[in-house]
């Protein structure tokens, strides 16, 4: 069951994702609540991942600053994980 908060953070992590991948419905984002910690577990289309994680994986990395900050104003932590699909073929 998804708080308030983690919704939050769910819209907010979708938002950002989809302004940047070629395939936005292909964006799925899990939430994993224990307390005050929340694991977002990320997936997208296999040829956006690489712009999700960006060159050098700064895109990432900010996406893990500005998820980190809106947690830590909800009152929560985060985590993002970005996991990797295979290609169908």
């Amino acid at each position: 069951m998804e708080t308030s908060t983690s919704a939050e953070i769910k819209i907010f992590v979708e938002r950002v994702v989809h302004a940047i991948v070629d395939y936005p419905d292909e964006v799925k984002c899990n939430l994993l609540e224990s307390g005050t910690m929340v694991v977002v577990e990320l997936s997208a289309h296999p040829s956006d991942i690489g712009k999700v994680i960006g060159r050098e994986g700064r895109m990432a990395q900010s996406l893990r600053v500005l998820l980190t900050a809106l947690a830590t104003k909800l009152g929560k932590k985060a985590v993002l994980q970005i996991l990797e699909r295979k290609e169908d073929s």
